[in-house]
Parts: C-alpha cells; structure tokens; sequence
C-alpha cells in the first residue's frame, strides 16, 4: 500500500476508507468505541493495550469478522518512552501507512494534596502527558507523508479543576497546551486536534457514586450524560470532515462546561 494520500473517491459511508488509524487504550470503553466507529467508516485498525488483553482480542476479533485482516493490536507500557516508536512502526509494517494517531489511554484517581507522592505524578503525567508527546512525535514522520492527523483526548477539568484530583487536571491541562503546541509544531501536513468529554463516561472504580452523578447530571445542560459513542463520533468528525480543522479543543459534556 502506497505511502501516499489515496486517490480513490470517497465513500460517503466509508470515509476512511484506505486509511489507518492506531488508537491508545482502545480496548475498551471510550478507545473501544472509536477504533470500532473508524472502523465502521472503512479505516484499518490497530488497537494498543496494555493488560486488557481478552477484551483487546475480543475487539479485533469481531472488527475481522466484519472485514478480513482490517484490525491488529498490540500491548505496550506507554511509560516506556525508549519503546513507543514501536507503535507507529508496528501500522506502518501491518498496513502501509498512518493517517490517525488517537492518544487516548489514560490513568485516573484521586490524589488528594499530602497523600500525593512522585509515583502518583509520574503515572498520572507519563501516561496522559508524556506518552502522547513522545508517541506524536514518534509518529510524526509517518503522518507527515499521509498528511494525517492527532487526536488527544483530554477532559473539561483539563480547563477547570477537579476537586481531589490535582495531578490528573495538570496532566490533561498539559495535554491542551500540547495540542495547541503540536498543531504548530507539525503543520502543515498534521493536523492536532483535542476532545475534551465531560460526563459520558463514569469512572469504572465506582468514585461516582448514584447521589454524586444525579448531581453532576443535574448541572450539565442537556441534564443528562452521554456515551462513549458521543466521543466516538466527534473523533469520526475531526478524521473525515474538518480538513481545516488544527489546534482546537471540542468539549463534548452536554453542556457541562458552560453551565458550571
């Protein structure tokens, strides 16, 4: 497969079609429904994990299933920032090319101040801030050639602060101003765009009990949550129709945002 942007015309309903795209933490939950909608639009797939593996292969399993030999995964510690280039080679030996670098693997938790410690920084830093800068750049010269794009996924507390989790907000507040760097950086052949989610998604170690999501329902505009589909289709957007579209943040949390 050639290096080069296709020449093919475009699908309507198939967008992607021809392109690869490598998604981070897309095993599960919000990657899971982003490698599975760029699938959907006809891109080619590769899925990195790291300790869920069943659900990984699960995944590629039936993205395979759907379209023969379109989805691969791989596992890799993303703190191991001397290895990450290994991801971008791994699409490029499996498909040709890369048009599509999703940083969305992410660690989350509380780290009240006096009980953070510099294990609690480096995880919360390395995974959502260093990893995706190590990695973009790592992918750059592959995205160069495809003219591609970057894709980070933040969070709204990256713009405003989350009580009880100040590591974490510095982290995705970091991984704003890296977008906006990059998009600079990288043009004119990247683009660098950011999905900031709000509510669409709670927490799978069950912090956000029913009383504090009623809550945090009740103040979000549209007064309910989304789904990982929400952040699934904005990705869609940025990757098939905002060609003039760099350097930008999308909140995607109902309103959340604007109603605080």
């Amino acid at each position: 497969m050639s290096n080069l942007p296709s020449s093919n015309p475009v699908r309507p309903d198939q967008p992607l079609a021809g392109k690869v795209a490598l998604v981070t933490g897309g095993a599960r939950r919000v990657g899971a429904a982003i490698a599975r909608i760029f699938h959907e639009a006809g891109a080619n797939v590769v899925v990195h994990y790291q300790r869920s593996s069943t659900d990984a292969a699960t995944l590629i399993a039936d993205l395979n299933s759907k379209r023969a030999a379109s989805a691969v995964c791989l596992s890799a510690d993303l703190l191991d920032t001397a290895n990450l280039a290994q991801l971008p080679r791994f699409a490029h030996e499996r498909f040709g090319r890369l048009d599509i670098l999703v940083n969305n693997a992410s660690t989350f938790y509380p780290t009240p101040v006096g009980e953070i410690s510099e294990a609690h920084w480096n995880d919360l830093l390395g995974t959502n801030l260093k990893a995706p800068l190590f990695l973009s750049q790592a992918a750059a010269p592959t995205l160069r050639l495809s003219r591609g794009l970057i894709l980070n996924i933040a969070d709204i507390h990256g713009m405003r602060p989350l009580r009880r989790y100040p590591v974490y907000v510095v982290a995705k507040a970091g991984l704003i101003m890296l977008t906006r760097s990059l998009a600079r950086e990288l043009s004119p052949q990247i683009r660098v765009n950011a999905i900031a989610p709000g509510p669409v998604m709670w927490p799978a170690d069950g912090v956000a009990d029913a009383e504090l999501q009623k809550k945090i329902v009740s103040r979000t505009l549209l007064q309910r949550s989304g789904s990982a589909l929400d952040i699934a289709r904005t990705a869609l957007f940025f990757a098939a129709q905002a060609p003039f579209i760099t350097g930008q943040v999308m909140s995607v949390d109902g309103g959340r945002s604007v109603a605080w």
